[in-house]
């Protein structure tokens, strides 16, 4: 089987485990794009349940819009992101993105999310804080555009089941030169991993109960 067939049928395995994901969440739909952003931004080396705890302040708070994360003062910011770690250097990052977008964008998020995904993705990549898997869950879940996330548990996945490539851009391209460019598809499969490495592919694997074993050499390499 090719590889687009084996990408493929890895798909329809978690899919048919674990059914649509419908993930990215957010609170509030006219404020979706925004709260992504800001979600894609704090998760960074924590849990989702963290950054939640943050998000909670942030609304409580009324600091849910781009222009109050950048008028509120820093110190008062960052004791509201406590929860999501770090919390510094990800208030430091939240002002550095507002800022950008105020400076560039006339405070528009829609008009830089409007911007072709390679233009885009460059625009983001040049802000404080934000490198290729932020990016690139900007780009595909606020900015609704096709391109593929990849995270540590896509990495531990795909390396255990076999696949050579180890640097973010190979694994990208792995499944953009593969796949259709589907964004509903590239959302629910990084979904999909994102599941299985939570709750199943974990530093110490549960191998025995993985609805990939039967195309993973690595349970062979657990005692």
């Amino acid at each position: 089987m090719n590889r687009k067939g084996v990408l493929e049928a890895i798909y329809t395995i978690l899919y048919g485990r674990y059914g649509s994901q419908n993930w990215w969440p957010y609170t509030d739909v006219k404020n979706k794009g925004f709260e992504i952003c800001l979600g894609a931004i704090l998760t960074q080396n924590t849990s989702w349940q963290n950054v939640e705890k943050a998000l909670e302040n942030l609304k409580a708070n009324n600091l849910l819009s781009i222009n109050s994360i950048d008028s509120v003062n820093f110190e008062r910011l960052s004791t509201f992101l406590r929860p999501s770690g770090y919390f510094n250097q990800k208030a430091k990052k939240l002002k550095a993105f507002v800022r950008f977008i105020i400076k560039n964008y006339d405070g528009d998020l829609k008009k830089l999310l409007s911007l072709p995904i390679d233009k885009l993705r460059e625009e983001l990549l040049s802000i404080y804080g934000v490198g290729p898997e932020t990016a690139d869950s900007i780009i595909l879940y606020a900015a609704n555009k096709p391109i593929f996330v990849i995270d540590a548990y896509t990495k531990r996945v795909m390396s255990r089941l076999g696949f050579g490539e180890h640097s973010y851009e190979s694994l990208q391209s792995l499944f953009m030169d593969n796949l259709s460019l589907d964004t509903e598809e590239f959302n629910e499969f990084h979904a999909l991993f994102v599941r299985l490495g939570k709750e199943v592919c974990r530093t110490k694997p549960k191998c025995s109960v993985c609805c990939l074993k039967g195309s993973c050499h690595y349970p062979s390499k657990v005692v």
